[in-house]
C-alpha cells in the first residue's frame, strides 16, 4: 500500500513540474514574441495552449483520484491539495501568455514601439515575472520556505511596475491621439503580467503551506491593509 501511495505521489510531482516547465516556456516564448515582434513564435504559443489545458485536466483528475483512492492524510493531504491549487494557479498564467501572444498577432507593432516598450520597463516585467515563476519553482523543489516567501516582496514590486506604465501610457497617449488603441492594447499586457505575479504569490503560499502547514491565503492583501493603516497612524499623528 506504501508503495503505491508513493509511486501516485511521484506521478503526481512529476506532472506538476512538467506542468511548470510548459507553462514558463509559454511566458518566455510570448515575451520574446512581443520583444521581437515573432508573429510564427506567437502562434505557437496559441498552438500550445491546448497542452496547457489538457494538462491542468489530466493533473486534477490524477489527484482526485489519488484523494478518493488512498484517503491521504497528514503531510501527503497537503500535498496533494496544494498540487491541485498550484496546477489551477500555473494554468492562469498559461491563459496569460496565450493573450500575450494573440496581442502580437492581431497588432501591427512598428520599431517606435520598441522605444515605448524600454521608456515602459516592459522587459523588466517580465523578467520579474519570469524570475518569480522559477524562484517559486526551485522552492518547491528544494522545500525551502524562505526562498518561497521572498516572492512575496517581488510581487509588491511588480505592482508598482504596472502603475507606473499605466501613467506613462496616459501621457503617451495624450500626445499621441491616434495610437489610444495600442496604449489599451499595452496596458492590457501590464495588467496581465500583474495578475500573473498575483498567482505566482498563490504559488508561493501553497509551497509554504505543503513544507510547512502553514496557511498564508491572502498574504498580499494582508500586506496592502498592514501598509494602509500604518499610513492612516501617520496621518493621524501629523493632523494632532
Amino acid at each position: 500500500m506504501v508503495k503505491f501511495v508513493e509511486n501516485e505521489l511521484l506521478n503526481i510531482k512529476t506532472e506538476v513540474n512538467d506542468m511548470w516547465q510548459l507553462v514558463y516556456q509559454q511566458l518566455n516564448n510570448a515575451y520574446k514574441s512581443v520583444l521581437n515582434v515573432d508573429m510564427e513564435l506567437a502562434d505557437k504559443v496559441i498552438l500550445r495552449e491546448k497542452r496547457v489545458n489538457a494538462f491542468e485536466l489530466r493533473i486534477d483528475s490524477d489527484i482526485e483520484d489519488f484523494i478518493a483512492l488512498y484517503n491521504p492524510v497528514a503531510v501527503d493531504l497537503r500535498f496533494a491539495l496544494a498540487m491541485l491549487k498550484i496546477n489551477t494557479n500555473l494554468e492562469r498564467i498559461g491563459d496569460y501568455a496565450d493573450s500575450i501572444a494573440r496581442f502580437v498577432i492581431r497588432t501591427e507593432l512598428k520599431p517606435e514601439n520598441k522605444a515605448l516598450f524600454a521608456e515602459l520597463q516592459l522587459e523588466d516585467m517580465f523578467d520579474m515575472v519570469l524570475h518569480m515563476l522559477s524562484t517559486t519553482y526551485d522552492a518547491l523543489q528544494k522545500q525551502d520556505i524562505g526562498l518561497a516567501k521572498s516572492i512575496f516582496d517581488k510581487d509588491e514590486t511588480l505592482d508598482i511596475l504596472n502603475k507606473n506604465a499605466i501613467d506613462t501610457l496616459a501621457a503617451y497617449a495624450n500626445e499621441h491621439p491616434e495610437d489610444i488603441k495600442l496604449c489599451l492594447e499595452i496596458a492590457s499586457i501590464f495588467r496581465k503580467l500583474e495578475r500573473a505575479g498575483d498567482h505566482i504569490n498563490n504559488l508561493a503560499e501553497e509551497t509554504v503551506f505543503y513544507i510547512d502547514a502553514e496557511v498564508l491565503k491572502h498574504h498580499k492583501s494582508m500586506l496592502r491593509a498592514a501598509a494602509e493603516e500604518e499610513e492612516r497612524e501617520k496621518e493621524e499623528e501629523e493632523n494632532n
